[in-house]
C-alpha cells in the first residue's frame, strides 16, 4: 500500500534530521575541516545521494546548524518580568545553553573564529540580521529600563562576556565553574542573587585544566 503524502513528509523530514545529527557529531569529533560528506554518510547510515538531495555541500550543513543556533538565541525575545528579572533569565538562558549544547557551542565558535570558515558563519548570521537585531535591541532595552548611560555598549558588552564564558567551557568543561562565575555574573550587574543553583554539574573554584 503506498504511503501517504504525510508518512512521506514525515520520512523526510526524519532523515533530514539524522543527517544533521550525524553532522554535528562528526563536526563536533573531527572538527569542520578534518570532517567530510562521507563521514556524515556514514555516521547517520544513509546514502550520499541522499545527504546530496538535501545538502548539496558541507557548508550547507554547517550553515543550517548555525542558522539554528542563531534561532536559539532569539529565544530571549520571550523572556518576561521586570529589567532585573529579564538581565537574569539572559544570563542564565545563556549559559544553560552553553553547558547543555556544547557540540553546536563548538561548531559556532569554530566557525566563527577560523578563516577559512568565517564566510559561512557571516553568511547565516547575514540571513537572520533582522531576527539578531531584534535580540539585540530587547537586550537594549533591558539596559535603558535599568537607566545605562550607553545601552548599546552595555548590550554588546554582556553578549562579550558570555560568549568569552562559552568559549572557555567549550574547552575546561570538567573544571569550569559555572556556578561560582553565574553569581559574580549577577553581582557585576547587581542583580539579586540566585535563589538556587542552575541544574548542571559545575565543579568548584579551582584551576582551569583540560581533562
Amino acid at each position: 500500500m503506498p504511503r501517504s503524502a504525510t508518512a512521506n513528509q514525515e520520512m523526510r523530514a526524519r532523515s533530514r534530521e539524522r543527517i544533521l545529527a550525524a553532522a554535528l557529531e562528526v563536526f563536533a569529533a573531527k572538527g569542520f575541516e578534518a570532517a567530510s560528506i562521507s563521514d556524515v554518510t556514514a555516521t547517520a547510515g544513509v546514502s550520499r545521494g541522499l545527504v546530496s538531495y538535501y545538502f548539496a555541500t558541507k557548508e550547507d550543513l554547517a550553515a543550517e546548524l548555525l542558522d539554528r543556533w542563531l534561532d536559539g538565541i532569539a529565544a530571549i525575545l520571550s523572556i518576561q518580568g521586570t529589567p532585573d528579572e529579564r538581565l537574569a533569565g539572559i544570563i542564565d538562558g545563556a549559559l544553560m545553553a552553553a553547558a547543555t549544547t556544547l557540540p553546536i557551542q563548538r561548531l559556532a565558535i569554530s566557525l566563527m573564529m577560523q578563516p577559512t570558515t568565517h564566510d559561512v558563519f557571516a553568511r547565516v548570521e547575514d540571513a537572520k540580521s533582522a531576527r539578531l537585531a531584534l535580540v539585540e535591541d530587547a537586550i537594549r532595552d533591558v539596559f535603558t529600563a535599568r537607566g545605562a548611560a550607553d545601552p548599546a555598549v552595555e548590550e554588546m558588552l554582556l553578549r562579550a562576556t558570555l560568549e568569552g564564558v562559552t568559549v572557555k567551557l567549550a574547552i575546561y568543561r570538567e573544571t569550569f565553574p559555572l556556578e561560582a562565575v553565574r553569581r559574580r555574573v549577577y553581582a557585576t550587574y547587581d542583580l539579586p542573587a540566585p535563589a538556587g543553583p542552575l541544574p548542571i554539574s559545575s565543579p568548584p573554584v579551582d584551576r582551569l585544566r583540560a581533562k
